[in-house]
């Protein structure tokens, strides 16, 4: 199995202390920073079971290390961290399975 090199998409989840007017404000500012900055809007997600655990979602960025230099100096600028219990975010980054070359190889013979 080979994963595709791009794009990625980034999940940055943390447990927020609670679901206030002043939480989601500052989440929306540093949301609002970092589409201006890199043009991918992210998008706001609570677990189900689970509504003080938060999730942002940025999709399709074709480099990695300069969109997430651009998060941590929003989230710094904003002070996003203090919505989280601990002051952790904690981001993973996932990208698109690409076709297995090895299978297709092995039905061509």
């Amino acid at each position: 199995m080979r994963l595709a090199t791009t794009p990625s998409h980034l999940y940055v989840y943390y447990r927020v202390a609670a679901d206030t007017a002043e939480a989601r404000a500052l989440i929306a500012a540093l949301m609002t920073d970092v589409a201006a900055r890199t043009g991918i809007r992210g998008r706001l997600l609570a677990r189900c079971e689970d509504p003080s655990t938060w999730m942002e979602v940025y999709e399709s960025i074709v480099e990695p290390a300069p969109f997430l230099r651009v998060l941590d100096e929003s989230v710094t600028a904003n002070g996003a961290s203090r919505v989280s219990i601990d002051g952790r975010r904690t981001i993973e980054r996932f990208c698109a399975i690409g076709p297995d070359r090895r299978e297709s190889g092995a039905r061509r013979g």
